[in-house]
This record gives C-alpha cells, structure tokens and sequence, in this order.
C-alpha cells in the first residue's frame, strides 16, 4: 500500500513533452518563475542553492505575501515558493554529500514537486566543492547521491549533466544515472570548459536520448535554434529528446513560452516588475534580471536610469508604475496590519498566567554594560531564586521576537514585538522588573540603583579608597582563622 501511495505522488510531474525554464542563477526567483508559467513553461527549475547554505535555513509561512520562505540566520530569503507554482516548481540544489543532500530534499519535499542535483555548472564556486561538474568525473558519488535521494524521498529525483569529452564516457555516465532510478536527466549539451557562443552538440544529445529510456531533456539551444516557441519542438526533434529545457532565450525574454508568440518586451518587463513588488522581491535582483533583459538596450536612457536605480520604488517609477507600486504596499501593508490584529487578540486569548506590558528596551536609555537582564540576573541571585530562564519566539509574519522570562514561578512578558532575540529578552527582564517595582539600571535611576553601587564599590576597592563587602568578610574570616590558631598554640605550650 505504501509503494502506491509513492508511487503516485512520484507520477505527478511528468518530464515528457514539456517546455521548461531551466536553473539560472540570479534569475530563477519566483517572479520569473511565476511569470514563465505564465506565459506557458509546464515546469520551471528555481536556481541552484547549495545545500549547507539551506540546511541553515528555518522554513516560515509568509502569510503576508501568502508564500513559504527559507530564510537563513542573518534574514535573508534563501528560497520562496508559493501555492501557484508548487505543482511545476523543481528544487535544484548544490550537493557533493549524499545525506546533507538527503537532508535537504526532506527539508524541501512538501513544498515543490521535484528534486534536482546540479551536476553541470562550470563555475569555480561549484567544482571547487566537489559540486556541478565536478561530480562528472566521479561516477561513485553521482551514483551515492542519487540513489540516497530516490530511496529516500517521495518526490520525483532528476539531476542535470553536461557532456563529457568522449561520448563512450557520457554514455556510460547516463546508463548509471539511469540505475539509480531517477525519473528524467537534464542534458546541456556542451561540455564543461564550453560556453553558449560554442555550439551546442546536438548529436550527443541524440545518442544520449536513444540509449535511455527515462524521459532526456535538452538544453543549450538558446543561441542556435531557439528564438521563438515553435523553434522549441524543432530543437526537441535534432536532440531526439523527451523534453526541452530554455535558458538565455528564457532569460532575455519569458514569453518565449507563448504559443502565440514573443510579446514586446516592454510589457513583458512590465509584468515581470509586478511579479517581483507583489512577492516583495530584493530589488538588486529585480534590477539584475531586467537589465538582462534590456541587453544592448542597457545604453538607452531608460537602461541608464535602471542602473543606477537603488529601491524597488524607484524601478517602478523608470517604467511608470508608480500607481500600481502605491496600491500594492497599501495592500501589503493592510494586509499585516490584519494579522497582527489577529496574531495580538490571539495572544490575549492565550496564556492568562503571563503577566504583561508594553513596554521596549532601549539601549541609550541605560549605562554600557547595564541591562535590564543584568538586574534582574543579581535580584534573582540575592534572593537566592534560580536562574530567570527566557522562552523566545519569532513571529512568522514579519520575523519579529517576543521573549516570556520566569522568575520565581511567574511569567512575564512584553507584549511589543521586536526585530531581534536580545532586544525581546531585555523587554521581558524590563516587564518582570517594573512588575516588581525593581530598578532595572536605567541612567535615570541615577547612584541608587544596586549595581551601580556595586560597581562604585568594586572601583574604589581597585583604586585603595574603600573596600567591598565581600572583601570585609573575607579579612574578618582570616582573622578570626589565626586569632584561633595563636589560642590553639598558647594552650598546647610545654614550658622549657
């Protein structure tokens, strides 16, 4: 029952008579994922992530953009996918370890429809790793990696080559791809020191596609044979391929994909623009996939002013749409100021035994090296209570933190959300600290705050004006030790 189960879910994407955006760094992003889809790709490859990079990464709903993000740990969105795409989208990853690959595929299953194993990409970067086309000339780890992952996820596997020098070798190489049980290989038919302006090997492909039985799909033939959809079907026919795979032509323009045919580019890059302000798209990559699109258009005034464009405001505004920029931030930020409504009458609801208070830490408020943590650390200590411990959480809907402390039992909380861990922490110590009527260090609290008082102390100890209180003790201990070792000795004395 279960290899049904399996086995179905692996037959939802099918690699055979298909038109597909191929794996490009910098330019796979969901807005032109989404917007090849559009224009009629039947799946599209996002760009290659290595896998320790992603296995850094927390998986996050995005309710505000309605998508689901990998973000890393210094908050930068690694990969975002959504509802539209989840059915046509293959996950390419970077891999030269067969359970950190395994790791991945796991960690990414649910929200895409497929797995592929980058191993054609030239670049230094790659190979330097052991990854892309270094993993040609090492049929062993090809074999380990690909096997891991077909055993162990549910979702179809594919990995995308180059060609090898020999075509005794690359035949060889695919046979034992094909072993592993993929369910398509992706060939660029270019070996790996070529490039687009080399010609592309169509014949290799063809002996490739005619020795396998697993669905072959083409690719390289941007500069060659493909400048509009109907060339796609006349590549797929030289290479004697299953499917076709689009890259430069993709790239330059994504209405490549249109049985209709290519639309002007303008509207093409318009639509493209929305894409990215609708999924809040970093605009340094908006800016980089335009500007490959514009191409030799890049010394045009509108080019000119795209370049030096510094702000996604501004990129809308170099292609007159402004309006449709203001309404959708309007729309974005109605949306979140929605949910954090919901999110804070959720937490009203919930945990009754939490004291709250809206209060926030604010840095220049208190001395250097004086936190409202600290403070609360020494009452506890002198109160001999364990440990204040500190339960933080991150909100899915904008990443930001709220921290509850417990302190003798209770619980305390602020209920302002904050954009880092440490500054949720501090308000919370601030929180239980007001509570309790506690001086919480800040430089309004002047000379009678407890610790500034111990640190006068302790710098007058240092500078021979005073002496701490644990110093007292500790001389009045030695003292007592030797007044009662000189008695000792006095009583137990023989007279010569």
């Amino acid at each position: 029952m279960k290899q049904d189960i399996v086995k179905q879910s692996v037959s939802k994407l099918c690699f055979r008579n298909k038109a597909i955006l191929a794996p490009m760094v910098r330019v796979g992003t969901l807005p032109m994922r989404l917007l090849a889809l559009e224009y009629g790709a039947d799946t599209v490859y996002c760009e290659e992530v290595v896998d320790i990079k992603m296995l850094q990464c927390r998986r996050i709903i995005n309710d505000v953009l309605e998508t689901v993000d990998f973000v890393a740990p210094d908050e930068r969105v690694v990969f975002r996918t959504c509802k539209k795409e989840k059915d046509f989208v293959v996950f390419q990853m970077g891999t030269a370890d067969a359970e950190r690959a395994l790791a991945v595929a796991k960690l990414i299953e649910n929200d895409v429809a497929a797995i592929d194993v980058n191993m054609g990409c030239p670049k230094e970067y790659s190979t330097k790793g052991g990854m892309g086309a270094a993993l040609l000339t090492n049929p062993d780890k090809v074999e380990s990696i690909l096997s891991t992952l077909v055993k162990g996820i549910s979702k179809p596997v594919t990995c995308k080559i180059r060609i090898l020098p020999s075509l005794e070798d690359t035949i060889s190489l695919v046979k034992l791809i094909e072993r592993t049980g993929v369910s398509a290989v992706a060939v660029h038919g270019r070996v790996k020191e070529e490039r687009p302006q080399h010609p592309v090997h169509c014949d290799v492909m063809k002996a490739i596609s005619e020795a396998l039985s697993i669905p072959v799909i083409a690719n390289g033939g941007s500069h060659d044979y493909i400048k509009e959809f109907s060339d796609l079907e006349t590549f797929k026919q030289l290479t004697g391929a299953a499917s076709v795979m689009v890259a430069c032509a993709a790239m330059w323009n994504p209405s490549i994909f249109r049985k209709g045919g290519l639309l002007p580019l303008e509207e093409v890059m318009k639509e493209y623009i929305k894409y990215a302000i609708k999924y809040d798209n970093y605009y340094s990559n908006t800016k980089y996939c335009l500007c490959q699109m514009l191409r030799e258009q890049l010394e045009s005034p509108r080019g000119k002013k795209l370049h030096a464009a510094q702000s996604s405001q501004e990129i809308c505004e170099i292609f007159e749409l402004e309006d449709f920029y203001k309404e959708t931030a309007e729309m974005l930020q109605a949306r979140k100021a929605a949910l954090e409504v919901q999110t804070q009458e959720e937490d009203q609801a919930e945990d009754t035994d939490v004291i709250k208070m809206a209060v926030r830490f604010v840095k220049r408020e208190y001395p250097p090296q004086i936190t409202p943590k600290m403070c609360l650390l020494e009452w506890s200590r002198k109160q001999y209570l364990p440990q204040p411990e500190y339960d933080t959480v991150q909100r899915p809907l904008d990443r930001f933190f709220c921290s509850t402390v417990t302190v003798d039992g209770k619980k305390y909380r602020s209920t302002v959300w904050e954009k880092s861990k440490k500054l949720a922490e501090q308000a919370a110590a601030i929180a239980c600290l007001r509570t309790l009527q506690l001086p919480e260090g800040r430089l309004s609290e002047g000379e009678n705050n407890p610790i500034h008082k111990r640190k006068r102390d302790e710098k007058e100890a240092i500078n021979g004006t005073g002496v701490t209180e644990d110093t007292d003790l500790e001389c009045a201990h030695k003292k007592q030790q030797i007044i009662q070792k000189t008695s000792e000795l006095d009583s137990s004395a023989v007279p010569q």
